[in-house]
């Protein structure tokens, strides 16, 4: 059976992805072979794709996908023909109809959560997981800044802080923008002109204990200035390009801030600890907590233009793109 995949052969603009036929072939020791029905599509497939993290070349692309599983290799016994899972990890490849995956990076997709709504918020869930959870604990009456709330991990960040208790102050670029992140249980959305200024007014002068930055490098002064003394910031993005020539005298001299760059993948290495992310956000899905806000829809045949506009800013929430 022919399938199709969507494969880098050099880095750049949206227009170096390629749609090609391929044959996926029977699984190998360890691995399903997954039939996808929907496919998300991320920041970090950009970054991926424009050489920001270089891939080795030619290459596969994406890393979140849910499907059912139609073939089991040998030694794989907990999952069977029939199951529906979703990926969230390396290796790359997920913009493809099928493809073979490892079994132990595979998350089961509960009864209740449909794969579209999978696809839209393992990653990005995961993301506010362990933002939340792990970096840093989230605790009810605080007060936090987190930019780009209206996006695809926004928006799942304005719904986890409200269910924490926490009340959220985001940045948005549009005034549609920000009423969705409001919609979501953002408490107060300012835009990004004079961040720090809004943040003082929000904070009776005080900053916020953390701020949660995947802007990068347009973002990162003004996070620092809406810092409370002895604050952390969380830099987990590049959108606007990687931050460099950090001095550590800026942390020093703004009150003794505290400053991380953390990675998923490094908060998901073992299964038991992916697995039990993924159980906590899919719980919260079902429980209604957290609710799947896809903002568009793409043929796979129509990657360069999901990429087009997730890289303009034109989207609101998760994109997907359906094989």
């Amino acid at each position: 059976m022919t399938d199709r995949v969507v494969r880098l052969y050099e880095h750049g603009g949206p227009d170096v992805l390629r749609l090609e036929e391929v044959e996926v072939g029977d699984p190998a020791p360890g691995e399903v072979r997954i039939r996808h029905s929907a496919i998300g599509v991320n920041f970090r497939d950009i970054y991926d794709r424009t050489g920001l993290y270089p891939l080795p070349l030619p290459s596969g692309i994406g890393v979140e996908a849910a499907g059912m599983v139609e073939a089991v290799g040998p030694g794989v016994t907990d999952l069977s023909v029939g199951d529906r899972v979703a990926s969230f990890s390396e290796p790359f490849g997920a913009y493809a109809t099928a493809r073979c995956f490892p079994a132990d990076r595979l998350v089961p997709i509960p009864n209740g959560v449909t794969d579209e709504d999978a696809a839209a918020v393992l990653l990005k869930g995961l993301t506010v997981w362990f933002l939340f959870r792990r970096v840093r604990e989230l605790r009810s009456g605080e007060t936090i800044l987190f930019h780009a709330a209206a996006g695809g991990v926004g928006l799942i960040a304005c719904q986890w802080a409200r269910h924490l208790g926490a009340r959220l102050i985001g940045t948005a670029g549009s005034r549609e923008k920000a009423d969705a992140a409001l919609a979501h249980g953002a408490a107060e959305m300012v835009g990004y002109q004079d961040v720090p200024a809004r943040v003082r007014e929000l904070t009776d002068g005080s900053g916020v204990p953390v701020v949660y930055d995947s802007v990068g490098r347009d973002t990162w002064i003004a996070s620092l200035d809406s810092l409370a003394p002895r604050g952390l910031m969380v830099s987990f993005g590049n959108a606007s390009g990687p931050v460099e020539g950090v001095r550590l005298l800026d942390l020093a001299s703004r009150g003794s801030l505290y400053a991380t760059r953390p990675r998923l993948g490094d908060y998901t290495a073992s299964k038991e600890e992916f697995r039990a992310g993924a159980s906590e956000l899919f719980d919260l899905v079902l429980r209604g907590a957290i609710r799947a806000t896809i903002g568009r829809r793409f043929p796979l045949a129509e990657a360069v233009d999901a990429h087009r506009a997730l890289e303009a800013r034109e989207t609101t929430g998760s994109t997907i793109l359906i094989p």
